[in-house]
């Protein structure tokens, strides 16, 4: 049980104490890309290695113990009080998509670390250990694996992934012998359930709700569950200006038939959304009719019974549409992920403290996927929506936070975490 002084040291942290520095090492971790004009960190490049020895030093400094771990997670642990047994994990991914924003993960990290650093100097031990996590892969950018890091954490590393190849054919599996990982270490990497007192994660919104409702933060109560595919249409290809329009075995434009039947069919249900965000025509010209298209398909809601559904109803609509047009059409799965409700006992943790902030608590799902999801079942989940500015803009150079709303999330989660227990 923490003192009386403790709760009051959490209730009289000031305004301005975080912001401007949660903005300070986010904008230095933004440096270091992959791209000359634009950021991008995708699982083990050269850039990849550098920010994650940058949070290593950081969280070092800050008074943790911290290390990188076979799969790329950046762990920096605070002992809690004489006779804690369990870990509380806060934290996020520090890789990013391509063209990213500056704060998709990093706020989490470094929102963590900045409170982390505060208990040190302070000198406040909880009654539980507190584990820094940047975890090394959730986008899925490089291999179409996400959750890699938080992954192996939980317990729940995809195995299958090991296959997986990026752009230049370079499998995980060779990529993780290279830095000499083998499965033995990623598996020993699992945390036993019962030694975790449960995870907490900060994150920016990445989308709209928040910043039209005027509330700086806001409790995810679940995060959407997600399934992701490659379709792949095979038609042939011609003479753009020799085979008429009704012998056509156009794959595109089978492909462009199957865009608009996800957007129709999940445009259906409310809690449930389809993308198609990558569109591919190998050797295409100007001249040819396409042969061949490649295209993703991710689908996603809160309800994984809608979910399915979608799935079931759009491979049928795919298989129709390659059968009308004469075109064959493979749909591959890639990953599927459940949706994750976050804790009561979390939800309730993060309300009290947004309220004696003096914020009017509110709930709101997350459609997007999060490290958080892979720890669902294993211990409760927690997770504080940051508001998004311009717009609700995420996964681009235009997205943002205020700092005043960083410097808030961080006095609430310094509440959340000398009150938890």
């Amino acid at each position: 049980m923490l003192s009386h002084q403790a709760r009051q040291a959490s209730e009289c942290v000031a305004p301005g104490v975080f912001g401007e520095r949660i903005f300070d090492l986010v904008q230095q971790l933004g440096q270091h890309s992959e791209l000359p004009d634009g950021l991008m960190c995708t699982y083990f490049s050269s850039v990849h290695k550098v920010v994650a020895a940058q949070l290593r030093d950081w969280m070092r400094s800050a008074g943790l113990t911290a290390e990188i771990d076979p799969v790329g997670n950046v762990v920096g642990h605070y002992a809690g009080a004489p006779g804690a047994t369990q870990t509380l994990l806060v934290g996020s991914h520090y890789d990013t998509v391509a063209n990213a924003g500056l704060f998709d993960g990093r706020l989490g990290i470094v929102t963590a670390l900045v409170v982390a650093e505060y208990l040190h100097r302070a000198g406040l031990r909880l009654p539980f250990h507190l584990d820094i996590v940047a975890f090394s892969e959730e986008e899925g950018v490089r291999f179409s694996a996400p959750y890699l890091g938080s992954g192996a954490i939980a317990g729940r590393f995809d195995e299958n992934a090991l296959a997986r190849r990026d752009l230049n054919n370079i499998s995980l599996a060779a990529v993780l012998l290279k830095e000499g990982v083998d499965l033995a270490a990623i598996r020993a990497l699992a945390r036993p359930p019962k030694t975790l007192r449960g995870y907490l994660e900060v994150h920016i919104e990445q989308g709209p709700v928040l910043l039209d409702r005027g509330l700086p933060v806001g409790i995810v109560t679940s995060i959407a569950g997600s399934a992701r595919f490659r379709v792949t249409i095979e038609g042939v290809a011609g003479h753009a200006g020799t085979v008429p329009m009704a012998l056509r075995r156009d794959a595109v434009a089978a492909a462009a038939e199957i865009v608009l039947a996800v957007e129709r069919r999940c445009s259906a249900a409310a809690d449930l959304v389809g993308t198609v965000g990558q569109l591919a025509v190998p050797h295409g010209l100007i001249n040819v009719i396409p042969g061949r298209c490649e295209l993703s398909l991710d689908v996603r809601s809160s309800d994984d019974t809608t979910c399915e559904a979608a799935i079931s109803d759009l491979c049928t609509e795919i298989e129709q549409i390659a059968s009308r047009r004469r075109v064959s059409a493979t749909v591959a799965e890639l990953s599927r992920h459940r949706a994750a409700p976050c804790a009561a006992s979390m939800q309730s943790a993060l309300a009290a403290a947004i309220a004696r902030a003096g914020v009017v608590p509110f709930y709101l799902p997350s459609g997007a996927g999060h490290d958080g999801e892979m720890f669902a079942g294993v211990t409760d989940i927690g997770m504080l929506f940051v508001r998004c500015g311009n717009g609700g803009i995420s996964h681009s150079p235009l997205e943002t936070v205020t700092v005043d709303d960083a410097d808030l999330a961080a006095r609430i989660l310094v509440d959340v975490l000398i009150n938890l227990d």
